[in-house]
């Protein structure tokens, strides 16, 4: 009986010393690691946007600017048409540019604005201005092409002899001083008594043969 005793006695002693054996076989748990992830810095991929533009020849242009002023027939007036105050700030705004000093858009402006209303009273006007723009600019063969068109368009205008004179100064400046003439004696025969067939008497008698 005391032999059994001394045995439990002998086991419990020993317990300790197999816990502390058995916690140091268990195996340890890995501290946690934080990952931080970075975005990359890569650009968006580009969407093409670009989109071609098409532009007209200057020659269809030209004719687009004079049709409206060559047509045989009245326009038909829309509900959106512009007012006759809004057509005459139009006019208005081409001649100020041309005084002061913007002679390409006056020109552009004047010409749109006879392009768009032939019919109007003072279309005639636009050309022969918009003529007097392109001579300020050197451009004669363009001048003389728009008072062509300003008295072809509006024979009975009143700027039909303004634009006649302008032509034969056109005429004389590129060299063909018998056409330039020929147009000053044209108005004075047709246009008597007038200021126009005064100057051209006066610039006939000047002229280099």
């Amino acid at each position: 009986m005391r032999r059994r005793l001394d045995e439990q006695e002998a086991a419990r002693a020993a317990a300790p010393t197999d816990l502390a054996a058995a916690g140091e076989a268990r195996p340890e748990i890995p501290a946690l690691t934080v990952v931080k992830l970075k975005p990359k810095a890569e650009p968006a991929p580009k969407i093409a946007t670009a989109v071609p533009v098409l532009e007209p020849e200057p020659d269809v242009v030209d004719e687009i600017l004079q049709s409206g002023s060559r047509s045989d027939e009245a326009p038909e007036e829309s509900p959106s048409a512009a007012s006759p105050m809004a057509l005459e700030v139009e006019f208005q705004e081409g001649v100020a540019a041309l005084n002061t000093g913007n002679l390409s858009g006056g020109v552009a402006r004047l010409q749109k604005f006879a392009a768009e209303n032939p019919r109007h009273p003072k279309a005639d006007n636009a050309l022969y201005l918009s003529g007097v723009g392109q001579m300020g600019q050197g451009q004669y063969e363009r001048a003389a092409s728009t008072f062509e068109q300003a008295i072809s368009t509006y024979p009975a205008g009143d700027a039909v002899k303004d634009s006649m004179l302008k032509l034969a100064e056109c005429r004389a400046r590129l060299n063909r001083r018998n056409e330039a003439r020929a147009l000053y004696t044209q108005l004075v025969k047709k246009y008597p008594g007038t200021a126009a067939a005064t100057q051209a008497q006066a610039r006939l008698a000047s002229l280099p043969p």
